[in-house]
């Protein structure tokens, strides 16, 4: 709060529930930013924080206690729970915010909060500011100057702290062991959603959800980078691409695993799984204080470059072939992103256009691969339907990187292992 000044006023609406059908709704989930500030985990609630504020900075407007409501949905923290759990100085009923807000909003000249995320709620807070516009102007007092709150807070949101860390790892922990009971049941003649049902359940057995929809596909599936359909049978000489992370208290994990359904490697799915393994093994060379960002994915590019052409996939010279970025033909997405309270979580890549350095505390996701979708022209019938993608999360400590995730297997020879011993 001291960064926003004291002239300045902070406003975050919770997530609102959402409706699934009729009137089933999803399973609540906190907007993430609410999250980080308050870890109030409730719908119907705003966060208000006022730096410098003589009666309380942080104030939470939230439900009020009601037997009722409580006895079908569950309990509430209620205005005394906001301020003894969750540490606000303050907490009145969310139907009173029409009443106090406006208040606190005239007595500050700079508004932090999120355009667009919440269109009903925008045109309530334009509303209370334009009740005092001509006012301000009278006394000659600035108009208010809005800003986006993220640009305030995602930084923050960028590097984590011990504990965040500590939740982390633990969330890794759950996900490692999720797709190793996945390699030890998935078999010919499963559905991909019997694998899932694993995964899912590995997760909630750890008191995990997931992290966002499994992607678990096989044979040529796996060519949709997000392929979430889950129904196809699992056939021997399929290879199975398992992209699921588990999310423990709010933060994220993400793996992804590619291993061969009968057991073991064909002779060309080893040698594409060892050149995105060998992808990013050079990407994870680069995952260090002091590199750019985006060392880390051309370290990459590098290596499944040069292999593409090594194996046939891609024709020329290497130095052509990179000047053309020839590689996005079979390797067309970043090799990662930033990980935290959202699966591809907040932060900027680029500071003043130029790629940013990582620094201790950053998050993020490796996730070199190879698709080859069927019918691919100009390529040999070997490589035809055949998907490799191999993601570890890695967390940037002072002399090098953490490999929160590296408990799942990704040597394919310890992979086979592990398979022949279902």
């Amino acid at each position: 709060m001291r960064m926003a000044g004291e002239e300045a006023i902070l406003i975050l609406p919770a997530a609102p529930e959402r409706v699934r059908s009729l009137d089933s709704h999803y399973r609540y989930r906190q907007d993430s930013d609410f999250l980080y500030l308050s870890g109030f985990e409730e719908p119907d609630a705003v966060l208000v924080l006022v730096p410098g504020r003589a009666h309380g900075e942080a104030l939470m407007f939230c439900r009020e206690r009601d037997p009722h409501g409580e006895t079908w949905h569950g309990a509430r923290a209620g205005h005394e729970g906001a301020v003894d759990a969750f540490g606000m100085d303050d907490a009145y009923p969310i139907d009173d915010l029409d009443e106090i807000l406006p208040g606190l909003l005239e007595a500050r000249c700079r508004v932090y909060y999120h355009f667009g995320r919440d269109a009903e709620f925008d045109l309530k807070l334009i509303g209370w500011v334009n009740r005092f516009r001509d006012a301000l102007r009278r006394e000659g007092r600035a108009a208010h100057e809005f800003l986006e709150l993220g640009h305030l807070l995602h930084e923050f949101r960028l590097f984590k702290s011990r504990d965040e860390l500590r939740l982390m790892r633990h969330a890794a922990r759950i996900s490692a062991l999720a797709h190793r009971e996945a390699m030890r049941i998935a078999r010919p003649g499963l559905h991909e959603y019997e694998v899932e049902a694993i995964l899912q359940y590995t997760f909630r057995r750890h008191d995990a959800v997931a992290a966002y929809t499994p992607i678990v596909g096989a044979g040529a599936n796996a060519c949709v980078l997000h392929y979430i359909a889950n129904n196809a049978l699992l056939a021997d000489g399929d290879l199975l691409l398992i992209d699921a992370g588990a999310e423990y208290r709010g933060y994220a994990s993400d793996i992804t695993r590619t291993f061969p359904v009968g057991g073991r490697f064909s002779p060309a799915q080893r040698a594409l799984y060892r050149l995105v393994l060998d992808a990013q093994a050079a990407a994870l060379a680069e995952a260090r204080p002091g590199r750019t960002w985006n060392a880390v994915h051309d370290a990459a590019v590098a290596v499944v470059t040069e292999g593409l052409l090594r194996l046939g996939l891609l024709k020329g010279s290497l130095q052509r072939a990179l000047a053309a970025e020839s590689h996005r033909r079979f390797f067309m997405h970043k090799t990662g992103h930033w990980l935290g309270l959202d699966t591809h979580d907040v932060g900027e890549y680029r500071i003043d256009g130029d790629h940013r350095e990582l620094e201790p505390g950053m998050v993020f996701a490796v996730e070199p691969g190879i698709y080859v979708p069927p019918g691919t022209p100009d390529v040999p019938a070997q490589w035809q339907g055949l998907a490799v993608r191999i993601e570890d999360a890695v967390a940037i400590t002072r002399d090098g990187h953490e490999l929160l995730t590296g408990d799942a297997p990704r040597n394919p020879d310890e992979i086979e292992a592990l398979l022949a011993a279902r």
